[in-house]
């Protein structure tokens, strides 16, 4: 059955603020906002109906306050209350930072990835439209997930408890409250207003620094890469494959534990078109990624995706945004490799879609370090096919992340890849019942209490070397590295 939701908005607080001057106006808009949540509460607490006992079925009660111009990051930072959640999207024009768990859909169950898809999907049709869930997937369902990513489930998305949004042009923070049938309303209520009163107005000492590093490892080291390489250039010269990413794992190790948060907070090229996610379920334990990649958009039935492959690195070149998109773009082997992801996502999308407009000239995307092959593809799904699981089942692995053809790549890269990818390379993002975004999450770390774990891949296509793209997996980590201080 279907949520309900009851909303209750204030715009002006009943009394003065809990308390005595702000530090900054952030600072005061989020004591603002809290009291008028506070008030909210209390304003629902005197009203007895839409009792889920009563009504028979799920219900959502949300309440929010306006926001004006806040930093939600620092507001993130000071929380003590977990998961804490964040997600910005490319454009920079939708955040959410959450903390605290309100619902949450799991599926711990290892099998196909498309049967996680369904999982989701059907989960998400009983729940309320207005309800936005953040969480991600792992890459691969098939890979049993070992001990570094015993935090993330093979799918797991929160509704947070309590978050500051950005949508729309406008500010606010909310609370969220699930209640289904049977459940205790008043007394959910007054766990909700116990809550709200620890949330910080973001006033809590900032974040420790990083720690310093203490020792660097890479898996697989160099020799192993170079094989490996060797390995699948064989099989396009067998003509068993035309495309495989291979990945790596930079094991970082600290002097002591790592504040996740930092890596959020001092995120060192703000102007990237990037997306941010953050997802950190217990405390010391978080997946962080600064991706370019947009994996699908979905509003209704209106879908819109993208291929984006082939890398050029800046800095090693010394080339500026006009030479790298020089050198992109009359690149025999980086055309190839674009062309694959481009034309494996056309004829993806063929069967559950109509109206296919894919961009027929090749643009670039430009990043800090690194510019890439970018084509833009809308489409409108069909009736029968307007829902998240067809899309990514569809989509994921893009030829971007996997290869082509897929399955193939697939399997070799779960037997010749000596680590668990876990979420890395997967579907990040948030989902509604009517529209959803997600990331891949690529360019990324893994944080765990004192050792952090960077991932990023390379494509190999037919004339690809081992050694240039070793190099470029460098630079593709090149951003989170410098957050710790091991680059500038």
């Amino acid at each position: 059955m279907r949520g309900t939701c009851r909303t209750m908005c204030l715009t002006r607080p009943e009394n003065e603020p809990r308390n005595p001057v702000p530090a900054d106006d952030s600072f005061f808009m989020m004591q603002k906002a809290l009291q008028l949540l506070e008030e909210s509460v209390k304003a629902a607490m005197r009203q007895r109906d839409g009792s889920p006992a009563v009504s028979g079925q799920p219900v959502l009660e949300r309440f929010t306050a306006p926001l004006g111009e806040v930093d939600a990051t620092r507001w993130l930072s000071a929380q003590r209350l977990f998961p804490r959640l964040f997600w910005m999207n490319r454009e920079k024009s939708e955040w959410i930072a959450g903390i605290g768990e309100a619902d949450r859909i799991e599926i711990s169950e290892t099998g196909p990835n498309d049967r996680s898809f369904l999982v989701l999907d059907e989960a998400m049709q009983r729940k309320n439209p207005h309800a936005r869930y953040i969480g991600g997937f792992c890459f691969n369902n098939l890979q049993k997930q070992n001990d570094l990513w015993k935090a993330f489930s093979p799918g797991l998305f929160i509704l947070p408890l309590v978050s500051v949004e950005y949508r729309d042009g406008q500010a606010s923070m909310s609370c969220s409250m699930w209640l289904k049938p049977g459940d205790d309303r008043q007394k959910a209520l007054e766990q909700l207003l116990l809550t709200l009163s620890e949330v910080s107005a973001g006033d809590a000492p900032e974040a420790p620094a990083i720690p310093e590093v203490t020792q660097v490892a890479y898996c697989p080291d160099k020799t192993r890469w170079i094989e490996n390489c060797e390995t699948i250039l064989r099989n396009f010269d067998e003509g068993k494959l035309d495309k495989v990413i291979l990945a790596r794992q930079t094991e970082l190790s600290f002097a002591g534990k790592v504040p996740a948060i930092r890596f959020l907070l001092d995120y060192p090229f703000p102007e990237n078109t990037a997306y941010r996610f953050y997802f950190e379920p217990a405390e010391g334990h978080a997946f962080v990624s600064f991706t370019p990649e947009r994996l699908y958009r979905r509003d209704g039935d209106m879908l819109e995706t993208e291929a984006l492959a082939g890398t050029v690195t800046k800095e090693a070149l010394k080339a500026d945004d006009s030479a790298a998109s020089e050198l992109l773009l009359n690149s025999e082997k980086d055309i190839r490799e674009h062309r694959f992801v481009k034309d494996t996502i056309y004829r993806e999308l063929q069967p559950v879609c109509s109206d296919i407009d894919m961009q027929e000239q090749v643009g670039v995307l430009q990043l800090n370090r690194l510019a890439h092959l970018l084509a833009r593809c809308k489409a409108r799904l069909l009736p029968e096919f307007s829902n998240d699981s067809t899309v990514l089942r569809q989509l994921h692995p893009t030829p971007a992340v996997g290869g082509v053809p897929r399955e193939k790549a697939m399997s070799l890269i779960l037997s010749i890849e000596p680590f668990c990818r876990g979420w890395y390379a997967a579907p990040v993002g948030w989902l509604s019942r009517d529209a959803a975004e997600f990331a891949v999450g690529i360019r990324s770390a893994l944080v765990n209490d004192d050792k952090v774990y960077l991932y990023s891949g390379a494509g190999l296509v037919r004339g690809s070397n081992p050694e240039s793209e070793w190099e470029e997996v460098d630079q593709k980590i090149g951003d989170i590295m410098a957050i710790t201080q091991q680059t500038s």
